[in-house]
Parts: C-alpha cells; sequence; structure tokens
C-alpha cells in the first residue's frame, strides 16, 4: 500500500495529525574547529598570531631586568670581607675584637719598611729590629745572634716570616734567657711589658756631607766677580741689588764712603 502524497511529492499527513520534526545535526561549513576561545580564529591564521603574542608576554614577564654594573673595587672588597667573616661565629663580623697592646706591637713592627705588607706576619728583619728597639737585647743575656737563632727556630722551614702566635712562642723563649732569676710565666710577662705600646724607632737621618769641595763651593767669601757682587760681607744675599743694577741719584761719587757726615763736619766745626 503506497504512502498518499501531495503535488510537491513530500508524503501527506492525516488530518488532526502534529507534525513531527527531527532533530538535524549539526551543518559542518568547514573543517572541524577545536572548542575553546580561539575556535573562531583558528582556520584564519589570526589564532597562531594571537598565541604567538600570548607566549611572548608571558616569556617578558617570567625574564628578571639585568643587573646595574656596580663598581668592581666595592664588589672584590665586599668578596674579600665575606672570605674573612666565613666561618665566624655569628656577631664576629659587626664587631671586630679589640687587639692588645702586644699585638698592635706586633703589627706596628710588622709593616715597618714594607708597603705591601699586612701586618699579620713579620719578617726576621723586622722581628731584629723589635727586639732591639724594645730593649729585649740587652748584650749580656741576650744577643743578636740568639734572636736570629730563636726566629730561624720557631718559623716553619719553608717560611720567611712568623705569625703573631708564633711571635709569641718566640718572646716566651727569649724571656727564659733575658730573665734567668724568674719564673717563666713571670719572665714572659716582663718581656711583654717591654714591648706592648712601643712602635719602631726611626733613627739614622741623612746629614749634610763637609767635603773640602763642597765647602769652597758654598763659601761666599771665595766667590769672584758677578758673584761676589750678590752677597754681602756675612754672607748674606742682597736680593735684587745684587742682580739688577740701581741708579744711585744720591749724588755722591761711587764707592764714597763718607756720605751723608758733610753736616756733622760742619756743625762740629762751629
Amino acid at each position: 500500500m503506497g504512502v498518499p502524497t501531495g503535488d510537491s511529492g513530500w508524503p501527506l499527513l492525516p488530518s488532526g495529525a502534529a507534525p513531527r520534526v527531527t532533530q538535524l545535526s549539526t551543518l559542518r561549513l568547514g573543517p572541524e574547529l577545536p572548542e575553546g576561545p580561539w575556535a573562531l580564529a583558528e582556520g584564519s591564521g589570526a589564532g597562531s598570531n594571537m598565541a604567538e603574542s600570548k607566549a611572548k608576554s608571558a616569556k617578558a614577564a617570567n625574564k628578571t631586568p639585568p643587573k646595574s654594573p656596580g663598581d668592581p673595587a666595592k664588589d672584590r672588597a665586599a668578596k674579600r670581607l665575606s672570605l674573612e667573616t666565613e666561618g665566624a661565629p655569628e656577631g664576629a663580623a659587626a664587631t671586630a675584637p679589640e687587639l692588645s697592646a702586644l699585638e698592635e706591637a706586633f703589627r706596628r713592627f710588622a709593616v715597618h719598611g714594607d708597603t705591601r705588607a699586612t701586618g699579620k706576619e713579620m719578617h726576621g728583619k723586622n722581628w731584629s729590629k723589635l727586639c732591639k728597639d724594645c730593649q729585649v737585647i740587652d748584650g749580656k743575656n741576650v744577643t743578636v745572634t740568639d734572636v736570629d737563632i730563636v726566629f730561624s727556630k720557631i718559623k716553619g722551614k719553608s717560611c720567611r716570616t712568623i705569625t703573631f702566635e708564633q711571635f709569641k712562642e718566640a718572646l716566651e723563649e727569649l724571656s727564659k734567657k733575658r730573665f734567668k732569676d724568674k719564673s717563666s710565666e713571670e719572665a714572659v710577662r716582663e718581656v711583654h711589658k717591654l714591648i706592648e705600646g712601643k712602635a719602631p724607632i726611626i733613627s739614622g737621618v741623612t746629614k749634610a756631607i763637609s767635603s773640602p769641595t763642597v765647602s769652597r763651593l758654598t763659601d761666599t767669601t771665595k766667590f769672584t766677580g758677578s758673584h761676589k757682587e750678590r752677597f754681602d760681607p756675612s754672607g748674606k744675599g742682597k736680593g735684587k741689588a745684587g742682580r739688577v743694577d740701581l741708579v744711585d741719584e744720591s749724588g755722591y761719587v761711587p764707592g764714597y764712603k763718607h756720605a751723608g757726615t758733610y753736616d756733622q763736619k760742619v756743625q762740629g766745626g762751629k
């Protein structure tokens, strides 16, 4: 039995029956687009550009700003201080310990005559000067030879300097000879008293050399010619008068020795 159809060819529905519409599937106009906010711009290439700009902005946000160039000297100083304070107890870097009078004297003698010395180590030359200036060497119990022997004994085999701790050991060795009549502790204390608060004595100031050649060149009484006219009989320079010919407007003949005595002679004759 066939289904009745109309003039358009569509099937006819019985009277009173509601038309039933079936749900159509989604019409696809192009390739399947991904879901999300970039779905509409995927096909035209705008989505890829926007994705790249978003990635660049995120990378720029995460990028840290470049460090400003600092002072190399300050950086080296900060690094040296950090190395010196590394391993020290808390609070040691903030407040440096005060040096004892003995250590201050040690540093004064350690840097004497050496611009590159740090004051933490002492050479044998400065060690001998310390013992001499501080009267540790008395010429009887302690001599220069004893000082040199103790220095060679205390320092390391391949070292040429001693530290402050080795310095105290050397003083302990010398105290036994310097103060024989006292106990070891009292002898060390007496040697420390000789050194505490002392500084290197600067001696041997250069003096003027007196030789016949130098004295002859500086003796104004032996000058001749124009050089003789520049000094008076006492050896004092005349200044401009000894270098320039000044015109004598007094009216007297040059070399006349009785200038200004005419009035005295006239009054004396009356």
